[in-house]
């Protein structure tokens, strides 16, 4: 029974770490949105800079950043990290587990190596800049 609260915890949380940046970025588009429009029912006129951000924005919605080498390299070195956190943990399950060690390691081998594929990466892109 604890181990199912476990569980439950450790993906409810993953979810709620995805879920809840989406659902307050709509929050506060839906509040904009509300008092754009009790402004415009009251017959304010809206300001030009604010009609302006709000054709920008509505252009750059799906849009991503332009890949940057600081960026590769911050994305590399993140990946790198989680590597070599499941190094340690793998290091730290092997004293009480002894075979659990090199599954861990192994499982680690994929996010080092796209992390050191991102800060090859980096260093590529900044000497074709």
């Amino acid at each position: 029974m604890e181990a199912v609260f476990i569980i439950a915890i450790i993906f409810g949380s993953i979810a709620a770490v995805c879920i809840v940046p989406f659902y307050i970025r709509s929050q506060e588009r839906i509040r904009i949105q509300e008092t754009l429009r009790a402004a415009i029912e009251k017959g304010q006129p809206l300001p030009t800079e604010m009609m302006a951000t709000m054709e920008t924005a509505a252009r750059n919605v799906n849009l991503r950043a332009a890949p940057s080498p600081s960026r590769d390299l911050r994305t590399g070195i993140i990946w790198l990290g989680v590597g070599l956190g499941f190094v340690a943990m793998g290091v730290a399950l092997g004293y009480e587990e002894p075979e659990s060690t090199i599954p861990m390691i192994a499982l680690a081998a994929f996010p080092v190596f796209i992390g050191l594929a991102f800060i090859v990466l980096s260093f590529v892109n900044r000497t074709k800049s």
